[in-house]
């Protein structure tokens, strides 16, 4: 198969190897993760070569992509066209800061999640290991090229191959029923949003027939269009990415997946979605409105806010997980909406702003959702148990996941000198420093979305303390967890690069917004770059007397307390210290039964957002010999829109299916009809 490649325009024979552009590179590890993955077919049970040596090779390929689309950033765009496409229909890819950056965020969390498979995977669950090591690996491909596509026929076979090899993924181990409906769910919503997609850009072409990305960009379109464009854009990749009121697969398809998968769909996966709509909303569209962004705006806050309470009522650790990805999927909306309006003003500097607190996030969310679910994974694998009412204790068993599993947490919460404080503080900068608007409705409105903001940060900070102290702290709610291991080698490895990940970015925001500055001013044309690194090491993305962070500062500050206090304590007083048993006020005969349960964690919220929740509950009565209270709670949207949906298609099916009698007269008189209704067309 023949090459070509171009910088900007095709050439016809590749150049030499010392000449070739990231764009080169980049294909080549695409190439390479497919045969990694073809590989697998070869092997497909033999399990110890696909551990120990396809997984770590795969691991290795990604650490090449982070490296070559960390040298990209900041270079020309570069362009290629593959003849590997429908006659006259080639692959266009571009390779700009903006698909550079989102390849850098998939790179680097690759490597830790392919780590973390090498040692996860078992022999006997589900699908064959090999099968699983080339849906897995295309996986990663086709991810890869969404985000390099440049025309829509590459976008949209990059598109659905995701969608088809994670449906693969997610449905692994398919002998359960639950987890063949939520494969079944999943591609469902995957077929609404590609259609969606689809539709958009025949809006953005034009009417020209021509699909590139590029005639996109040259097209002037109407408001009208705009919008169509936009809406169906919104549809298409919110679907994706789990907002409100398509977010019904994800709370399903992810506790489903086995964990490695399920990291790799949080973690980068959803963050395709919100790469498609920054490259539809600031690339492809010139005009950009302002009520746009208010529509982003109030879909994402809504989304955030009913993630973040479901998440903190819910009692499968990787169902909590999944609504946390909402949550931080609607934080993502809320901060491109923000963009939109302040780009719609041409308020410059105030999108740059809220646009680099978006993107820092897509890296945040990437590395601390992806070490969670494998936390999860860990634990379910040295448990067999993902109901938080029957763990407990583990971090005597299972230090190093505990430990590790701590800064995600920590990082999810929002919580300094971590990633995911630096995003959250830099969005509520942008809400902070909003200077007048021209409509004052939004004026007025921006400051409550702010305390809205606040409120879904530090709800998230509540469910983060239920997932972890229910599972590690206190005492093993059942005898088994006794037996508990900790995490295997390659595991352990896994976790650890992703756990660095979420230090990082803690503590180099100054240097990590210098990388995002080029997306910014490719976006935007504005950018915090300059601003940031003329501050030093302090994080001042307005000005030094507005406001400031110095996570190196603050993070001394936490080691010298906890210095101070070691010494007061383990020095000043250590000829007063006396173990003994946990104060039980006064009730001597404890056990694991009564610790605080993550029901009890959940109830207040409950109580409090008692309107978002559709609860069923079981009481018990006085003649009951077992007595049982039990709470379910449910999703309203479900009921609301998807189970009429699902009985009005049963219904028409029932119709339909009615004409099937199964005798031949009846079917030579539709065929006798439908001659008739053509003919009569034809005539007229």
């Amino acid at each position: 198969m023949e090459f070509q490649f171009a910088r900007l325009t095709p050439v016809i024979a590749p150049p030499p190897i010392a000449q070739w552009l990231h764009l080169d590179w980049i294909l080549v590890v695409a190439m390479a993760w497919l045969c990694v993955g073809a590989a697998g077919i070869f092997a497909l049970h033999r399990f110890r070569l696909v551990s120990q040596v396809l997984f770590p090779i795969g691991a290795g390929l990604g650490l090449a992509l982070f490296g070559v689309a960390l040298g990209a950033l900041r270079g020309p765009a570069e362009a290629a066209v593959l003849p590997i496409g429908l006659p006259a229909l080639p692959f266009h890819l571009r390779l700009d800061s903006l698909s550079a950056y989102f390849l850098m965020v998939i790179g680097a969390a690759s490597v830790g999640i392919s780590t973390f498979a090498a040692g996860y995977f078992r022999k006997g669950e589900g699908t064959p290991p090999g099968l699983l090591c080339l849906e897995y690996h295309v996986f990663l491909v086709s991810m890869v090229g969404v985000v390099l596509a440049d025309d829509a026929y590459a976008f949209m076979v990059m598109w659905e191959t995701m969608a088809l090899s994670s449906f693969f993924l997610v449905t692994a181990n398919h002998r359960m029923p639950e987890v063949r409906s939520a494969g079944y769910l999943y591609i469902t919503m995957a077929r609404i949003g590609a259609i969606a997609v689809l539709l958009c850009f025949g809006v953005l072409q034009a009417n020209t027939g021509d699909y590139t990305f590029a005639n996109m960009r040259a097209q002037e379109l109407s408001p009208f269009w705009a919008s169509a464009g936009f809406l169906l854009a919104l549809l298409g990749f919110g679907a994706k990415a789990g907002v409100l009121p398509l977010h019904v697969w994800l709370p399903e398809a992810h506790p489903a997946a086995p964990s490695p998968v399920s990291a790799m769909m949080s973690g980068v996966m959803l963050n395709t979605a919100v790469y498609g709509l920054l490259r539809v909303s600031f690339d492809l569209l010139h005009s950009r409105l302002w009520w746009w962004g208010g529509l982003l705006l109030a879909v994402g806050l809504a989304t955030a806010l009913f993630g973040v309470i479901f998440a903190a009522v819910q009692t499968d650790m990787k169902r909590l997980l999944a609504y946390s990805s909402i949550e931080n999927m609607g934080l993502l909306f809320v901060g491109m909406g923000l963009t939109l309006i302040f780009s719609a003003y041409g308020m410059k500097p105030m999108a740059a702003l809220a646009l680099t607190a978006t993107l820092y996030h897509v890296a945040s969310h990437a590395v601390f959702k992806s070490l969670l679910f494998l936390g999860t994974g860990s634990v379910l694998h040295a448990t067999s148990e993902r109901n938080l009412g029957k763990l407990g204790g583990l971090i005597r068993t299972m230090p190093w996941v505990a430990w590790l599993t701590l800064l995600g947490v920590l990082t999810s919460a929002g919580l300094p000198p971590l990633g995911g404080f630096v995003s959250e503080w830099l969005l509520l900068q942008s809400f902070l420093f909003t200077p007048g608007l021209p409509v004052p409705l939004l004026t007025m409105l921006i400051p409550v979305v702010a305390a809205i903001i606040a409120l879904v940060a530090a709800l998230a900070g509540y469910t983060m303390v239920k997932f972890f102290g229910v599972i590690f702290l206190g005492q093993p709610r059942e005898e088994k967890l006794a037996h508990a291991h900790d995490a295997g080698r390659l595991e352990r490895a896994g976790m650890a690069w992703l756990a660095l990940g979420c230090i990082a970015l803690g503590l180099l925001p100054t240097q990590f917004i210098q990388l995002i500055d080029p997306v910014t001013q490719q976006l935007v044309a504005s950018g915090l770059g300059a601003r940031v690194a003329a501050s030093g090491w302090l994080l001042a993305p307005t000005s030094l007397q507005q406001a400031s962070y110095g996570p190196v500062i603050f993070l001394l500050g936490i080691l010298g307390s906890f210095g101070l206090a070691w010494l007061l304590v383990r020095r000043l007083y250590h000829g007063r210290m006396r173990r003994g048993p946990a104060w039980a006020c006064g009730y001597s005969w404890g056990t694991a039964r009564m610790q605080d349960t993550a029901e009890g964690f959940g109830q207040p919220i409950r109580q409090i957002f008692e309107p978002f929740f559709l609860m069923r509950r079981e009481l018990p009565t006085p003649f009951d010999v077992t007595p049982r209270y039990r709470v379910t709670v449910e999703d309203h949207f479900w009921r609301w829109l998807y189970v009429p949906v699902v009985d009005l298609t049963a219904y028409l099916a029932r119709l339909i299916g009615m004409m099937q009698q199964g005798r031949i007269s009846v079917y030579l008189l539709y065929s006798f009809l439908t001659l008739v209704a053509t003919l009569v067309v034809v005539m007229q």
